[in-house]
Formats: C-alpha cells, structure tokens, sequence
C-alpha cells in the first residue's frame, strides 16, 4: 500500500495536465519509426525525467518468430513540381513521408507518381500515416483535396532515408518495490508526430513514473517504451524467464482526447487488472466501454499471446480506429488537452492505487453484529455526506471479511465505489474489528 498521500494528490489537478500536455508536445515534432534516431531522441527526452534503461538489439537478432529488421533514418523528402515548388514537404508534416520509405530521387509523370501517393478521399484536407516496415516499398502522404488539383506534368521525388544494419531501441525504468512482483504500464513510442496515439501515453507514463519514484509500493513498477509489436516482442524474447513475475499489466494509448474511456480486458478476462480497471471506470461518472479481448489492437496482444497470456489489458480514451482523427494529421496537439490528460492519469492512478490497497480482512467478532453504537462508530461517520453509503459498507465488510474475500470482492458485491469500502474497512481495522489476513490474494 502507499505511504503517505495518493499520486493523484501530490500535485493539483492542472498542473498535473499542463506538466503531462507539455511534455506530449515537447515530444510531438519528432519522426518517429520502429527503429532510429527518432525513437533515440524521443527517449533521452523522457531520460531527462526518469533516468531510463536504453537497450539496443542489432539489426537480425531474432525473437521469437521475427527477427529485428534494419534500421531506418531519414533526412528529408519532397515532391517538387516542373516549376521547382515543393508541393510536399517533410520539413513542413513527417506524415507527407510513408514510413520506412526506401531512398528514391527521379524525376517522374503523374501516372507513376500516383502509384506511391496516398490519401483520405473522405477527410480530404488531411494527411494520411502510412507505413511500409516490412515490405520494401516508397510513398508520399498528402491532403486528397491537394492530389485532385496534381497537373500532368513532371515531378522530382526525394527521399533522402537509409536503411542499414543498426539497432531497435527501447528504453524502461524499474521502481522497485517492497516485492519483485510486477505491475508492467507500456506505451508504444514508434509513431510520427500524432499527439494521442501515442504522445499522449508516453508523456503521461512517464510523469506517473516521476510520481511513483518516490512512493513505498507493494509492488514493482516496470515501465516499458518500445516500438509497437516488434518492440514488444523483442522485449518479451530479452525476458522470457522473468515474464511471470508480472502480476498486472496496462498498456496505454490515446489518452488526450475527452472520449469513453475505453478498457479491453486482458485475454484472461477476469485478471486483478481487469476487474480493478473496471471497477474504477464504473464509479468515475464518465460513460466507460468495457470491451472483451481481442487478439487485434496494440501491444496488449503480445502480453496477452497464449504463450506468455499475461494479465494486460488496454486502457485508452477513445478507442483506436473508432475516431475521424485516428492516424491523420488532425491528430495534432489541438486534439489533446490537459484536463483530459489529467483524468486519464487520474483513473489509472485509482486503479493503481486500489490494486495496492487490495487486501484480505477477517472479522474479529463473526458471530452475529457487533454491536457498533457503543463503539462510536454510526457517530464517527454519522455527519459526512457519504454517510449512507459508508453504513452500509460498514455492514458489507463486517459480512463478506472471512478470510476469503478482498477489499475489492466486497467493493463489487456491495455496488460501492472502492475507496468507500477502504476507507471504512480502516476505521473498523483500527476499533479492532477487522484483522488483516497474511494471504493478500495476489494473482
């Protein structure tokens, strides 16, 4: 459990939003890709605030059934019209370049052109991300409405990358806690310049790793910046042998915008992260979507393959895909906000915190009610707001505290929001009426 004060109350709510907004768009002009200097200068960012671990694996290490691919850097790109205009720019959006474009300088017609463009005929003002890791490939992103108006004419084409044997990079700073059992919170961090997916998680993970660096916790905090699915995997393959000590885990994306939120459960379906996260969304007076796994979406899938089935789950705002700006360039730093930011930082911080306070309690007096009165009990809460509510958690904990069920199991029989059933269950622990049980539940 957490000494002293909550997380979520070390800082007042808009700074919190403000420091995590500022770094999300210190972070957002940055090309990122799953390889590079990209994602090497995006991490000495965050080291600057957490004292990272950075790993490179070479180039053709393999992990499990992939294999690290080469490293890719860019420095420029652009078409240029028979009148020398640029009329796309890398300098101007990162987007305008598919990523891991092979180098390419020509000049070239309008019809082969057209064959490496790419756009959103229904959202025609707004650059497509495209990428092309695997399959050597080139290509430009551009606004529909700008491609309509193309001339038949010549063009220059310039990409200016490289493709070489090198290193994948990820970094992750360990919190070490009172047990070598791990909660592991992983943020993606191989996306260009958009703002929620996922400059939004990596910036709001990394204040929260600020935050916890200083707390006394039960558990070990792991956490993981690493390019989307081949990063994962390679950091799966670098730590097979120790996977298991993970005990609940989150993965985190998308979490700038004012929708849902948005929880897809691990593929276990009822892990501590599940019904902890889920618990936390139901009682935030928010409108939540709980949704069951599914082996598609972010890095959730490579914890949760059914070789490691790890407990992680997915914790967004709206849900990837779902969203007009999902993948364009209006994912821009317009999009996110800091009170947004700080609510989901907020009910990840709830969930963390009520999966530390999780504990087993058994009553003292079983037999029948104690007689609570004469203890000054009813007197003790009789004048708060939340009286009711804590009555009857008062009675549900006197109840259900057997030796057999947790803080959280009474939470959810009872319909009341955990902090209530914490709160309550401390004030009978410290009349004497409850004993802590040595078994804690722990996955």
């Amino acid at each position: 459990m957490y000494a002293g004060k909550s997380l979520s109350c070390q800082l007042a709510a808009e700074d919190i939003g403000q420091e995590i907004f500022a770094l999300a768009a210190k972070i957002y002009p940055i090309c990122r890709s799953i390889t590079g200097n990209g994602v090497r200068d995006t991490l000495r960012e965050l080291d600057a605030h957490i004292g990272l671990d950075i790993h490179e694996v070479p180039t053709g290490t393999p992990v499990f059934d992939w294999t690290v691919p080469r490293e890719w850097n860019i420095r420029d790109a652009y078409i240029k019209d028979s009148r020398g205009q640029k009329i796309v720019d890398f300098a101007s959006s990162n987007l305008h370049v598919m990523s891991y474009s092979v180098p390419v300088r020509r000049q070239i017609s309008l019809d082969e052109l057209k064959g490496h463009l790419h756009t959103l005929p229904d959202q025609p003002d707004l650059i497509p991300y495209r990428t092309s890791y695997y399959a050597e490939n080139w290509g430009f992103c551009m606004a529909h409405r700008q491609f309509e108006n193309l001339r038949d004419e010549t063009y220059e084409v310039l990409i200016d990358s490289k493709l070489t044997d090198g290193h994948l990079t990820y970094g992750e700073y360990l919190h070490r806690g009172e047990t070598e059992d791990e909660i592991l919170v992983s943020a993606h961090i191989c996306h260009p310049s958009l703002a929620n997916d996922n400059c939004s998680g990596v910036a709001l993970l990394t204040h929260l790793a600020k935050r916890i660096a200083g707390a006394q916790t039960r558990y070990s905090y792991r956490f993981l910046f690493a390019p989307g699915t081949i990063g994962a995997i390679t950091w799966l393959a670098r730590n097979e042998q120790n996977a298991n000590r993970i005990k609940h885990g989150l993965v985190v994306s998308m979490v700038g915008d004012g929708g849902g939120p948005t929880y897809k459960k691990s593929r276990r379906g009822d892990a501590a992260i599940d019904r902890a996260m889920t618990h936390s969304l139901r009682h935030s007076g928010l409108m939540p979507t709980i949704l069951e796994f599914s082996p598609y979406g972010y890095d959730e899938r490579q914890y949760c393959s059914p070789g490691f089935n790890l407990p992680v789950g997915l914790f967004q705002r709206s849900k990837f895909g779902a969203i007009p700006e999902y993948h364009t360039s209006a994912d821009n730093l317009d999009f996110i906000r800091p009170d947004h930011l700080y609510r989901s930082y907020q009910l990840i911080v709830e969930t963390i915190d009520l999966i530390e306070s999780d504990v087993v309690y058994r009553n003292t007096i079983p037999k029948c009610e104690p007689q609570l009165g004469k203890r000054g009990l009813y007197a003790a809460i009789g004048g708060d707001k939340h009286a009711a509510a804590a009555n009857m958690a008062m009675l549900w904990i006197l109840n259900l505290s057997d030796g057999s069920h947790s803080l959280l199991d009474i939470a959810e029989r009872a319909e009341l929001p955990f902090a209530t059933v914490r709160s309550t269950a401390e004030l009978l622990r410290k009349h004497g009426l409850l004993e802590p049980c040595s078994d804690l539940r722990d996955p």
